[in-house]
């Protein structure tokens, strides 16, 4: 709300917003977007996972997604420059995203030679990051084991299955693996297992490090895209943003739990230091 009234918007005055919370559940975003439409809304603001949902709800009401891995493959819009139908937002999407986050981990662990891939394979999104993840991982010369979660059931044998086959964890970023981030990071660090994603609040969640756009931001920067739409653009005209900055985060508390010494340039380059 914050970025909506530097760019004019008075909440309460001249826009009013409705907050929902889906917890990563299908059946309560169509839910929601259901009540949206009956509420006649301007515009719809949430994450890339739920737009396949609310589009069979509505194909009138524009949304703007703020996250988002891979819009034009996931079938959430027809291009980045032009995205057509009633959607636009904000990709996460990098080429060598997965390859740079290994390539920092192998920072902290030079002798990382068996890498561990978790990802949520009931979110297309999340399978592509896999298959990223997997490719970086076999061109820098490491044995790759990938482990398939769908519940939250699935997390802590994929652990057991872990700790005979691996000496660190890409964690694949979707809701599922942000609703369970404690546990993961938790049932990591029993392990003794460093972890890498792309997400900030896994690694304040114990995670040892992350690699990404920061999703305040991305939000921030939706609420731009909000603005236009309700000054009369059109999503279909409105291009999909990629990324610019990224931030490296550190947990320097794992990292000492787990006894790895953190190279001082790359404590230097970090954007933030859990300590």
């Amino acid at each position: 709300m914050r970025r909506l009234a530097d760019l004019g918007w008075s909440e309460g005055r001249t826009v009013t917003i409705e907050y929902r919370w889906a917890e990563g559940r299908d059946d309560r975003v169509a839910e929601f977007a259901a009540e949206f439409v009956r509420l006649k809304v301007d515009v719809i603001v949430t994450s890339g996972d739920a737009v396949p949902a609310i589009k069979q709800v509505t194909t009138a009401i524009p949304i703007v997604f703020a996250i988002a891995s891979y819009p034009v493959a996931t079938g959430l819009v027809a291009s980045l420059a032009r995205p057509g139908g009633n959607v636009t937002g904000l990709t996460m999407q990098v080429a060598d995203l997965a390859g740079k986050r290994i390539e920092l981990l192998r920072q902290v662990l030079p002798d990382l030679r068996r890498l561990a891939i978790m990802g949520n394979t009931g979110y297309s999104a999340s399978v592509m990051e896999m298959g990223e993840a997997q490719s970086a991982g076999r061109m820098l010369g490491l044995e790759v084991a990938t482990s398939e979660i769908r519940c939250a059931e699935n997390i802590e044998r994929a652990f057991e299955v872990f700790k005979a086959r691996a000496n660190a964890v890409y964690v694949c970023s979707d809701t599922l693996v942000t609703n369970n981030r404690i546990q993961i990071a938790s049932l990591a660090l029993g392990a003794r297992l460093p972890t890498t994603s792309g997400f900030e609040s896994f690694v304040t969640a114990g995670g040892l490090m992350s690699y990404g756009t920061s999703v305040p931001a991305q939000y921030r920067r939706a609420a731009e895209l909000v603005d236009k739409i309700l000054r009369g653009a059109k999503p279909a005209d409105i291009p999909v943003e990629r990324p610019t900055t990224f931030d490296l985060v550190i947990n320097l508390v794992t990292a000492k739990t787990l006894g790895l010494p953190v190279p001082r340039m790359l404590l230097a380059r970090a954007d933030k230091v859990i300590e």
